[in-house]
């Protein structure tokens, strides 16, 4: 059963490398839902921090199995809105960076922080990641339906995180969990300089 469970999150993982050389499309479907949910589904830096928030709410247990990555969903969310009310965010692509870069680091270094510190500390990148979401709204789109569109898309890599981490905790693997957060910092890393 647990094996099972880390070949569906490799699957599910694998399933998405092919759609990530196109950055951010997804803004050419028909509804706003459908192009919502593509935007963190293909852009690499989205894609990267919402399933290391899966990881590292599994990796801490507990609360935090939940709360990290609902704190990342609301504050997403929020994020969102303020920029679709025309509230300026700033640094928007360097909050996202950094968030994938960081998150990777608090896996590598397994820091077992407080949940309601972890919660804000991944509510604070999601602000950036909604706001990247907001500004990138097409024109002639719902924004509720397109703020639904990647919410439900944020949750379900949060799920696939989750089910990666949870198997990694279940098979007492942590160090494949230190290697997936460096991989993922290592990606953080070459963003910023690319």
């Amino acid at each position: 059963m647990r094996l099972n469970t880390l070949k569906m999150g490799l699957v599910a993982l694998i399933a998405t490398i092919p759609t990530l050389a196109f950055a951010h499309p997804g803004h050419e479907h028909a509804s706003g839902f459908m192009t919502g949910f593509m935007h963190p589904m293909l852009g690499l830096d989205h894609l990267l921090a919402m399933l290391a928030v899966g990881l590292w709410g599994a990796s801490l247990g507990g609360r935090a199995l939940w709360a990290v990555p609902t704190a990342f969903v609301a504050t997403m969310l929020f994020g969102g809105g303020l920029v679709l009310s025309s509230i300026h965010v700033p640094f928007i692509e360097q909050g996202i960076t950094l968030s994938v870069i960081m998150i990777g680091m608090l896996l590598v270094s397994a820091t077992r922080l407080p949940v309601v510190a972890s919660a804000s500390i991944a509510g604070l990148f999601a602000l950036f990641h909604g706001a990247a979401h907001g500004v990138e709204i097409p024109l002639h789109t719902s924004g509720i339906e397109y703020g639904l569109g990647f919410a439900t898309a944020t949750l379900a890599l949060h799920v696939v995180g989750l089910g990666f981490g949870t198997a990694m905790v279940r098979l007492q693997t942590p160090i494949l969990t230190r290697a997936t957060g460096s991989a993922i910092a290592l990606a953080g890393i070459f963003l910023a300089v690319a």
